[in-house]
């Protein structure tokens, strides 16, 4: 069960690389911190709920990928369908913090602004750009598309990344900025929510590291 859990708590991890991105894009920004509170509780219950009977279901049994414990019947394709669904639609909401930089950076180098133009009708470079940034984006999906093909085991990969990276993202470095910025003008609760913070993230990264090595 403790891999399971291991494995739905690090997808919970990689979807926090996509706060700073979803609150910029939100109309009303004051609302985010509620809004985001009460979805990561709903998809923590989510995850923990399906660990759970999932383990309660097959026991040590339990493969990396739930679904291959399923029977081959219109059922389990049903699920395997649904699985594949929302990865397609989730799948470009979760690279998009990437897009920003990629074409961020692609903006700024010298021959995408120099891109020929009508002095009259702008129109012509806009179009050009666009399909320079679509063909970026392309670009950065087959790579991720061959990454995922090709690595030897994946699962263990994932694992190892979501351990290590995200954990230090989503726990480890927001709490290390906020006491180096805010330090001097914290009090002692504030610093010590700010310090289990950061142990809790330390451990998750070293819990999940040692398990997704020994794992191998």
């Amino acid at each position: 069960m403790a891999l399971v859990v291991k494995d739905d708590v690090e997808k919970i991890l990689v979807g926090f690389g996509m706060t700073l991105a979803l609150e910029a894009s939100m109309r009303k920004r004051g609302s985010f911190s509620k809004l985001l509170a009460q979805a990561f509780t709903v998809i923590t219950l989510v995850y923990l709920m399906f660990g759970f009977f999932g383990y309660m279901a097959y026991g040590d049994q339990t493969m990396d990928i739930v679904t291959l414990n399923l029977p081959h019947n219109w059922w389990s394709i049903a699920v395997k369908i649904g699985l594949c669904l929302g990865l397609v639609f989730t799948f470009p909401i979760m690279v998009h913090p990437i897009h920003e930089i990629v074409e961020g950076k692609l903006k700024k180098t010298p021959w995408f602004q120099k891109l020929p133009s009508n002095a009259y009708d702008h129109s012509s470079a806009t179009r050009l750009g666009m399909i320079v940034i679509y063909i970026s984006r392309a670009v950065l999906l087959v790579v991720l598309a061959i990454l995922a093909s090709c690595v030897p085991g994946f699962g263990v990969f994932a694992s190892l990344v979501g351990s290590t990276v995200c954990a230090l993202i989503s726990f480890v470095l927001p709490a290390s900025f906020h006491l180096k910025l805010l330090g001097s003008s914290l009090n002692f609760w504030q610093k010590a929510l700010d310090f289990c913070i950061l142990f809790c993230g330390l451990m998750f990264a070293a819990y999940g590291t040692y398990n997704s090595i020994v794992g191998v």
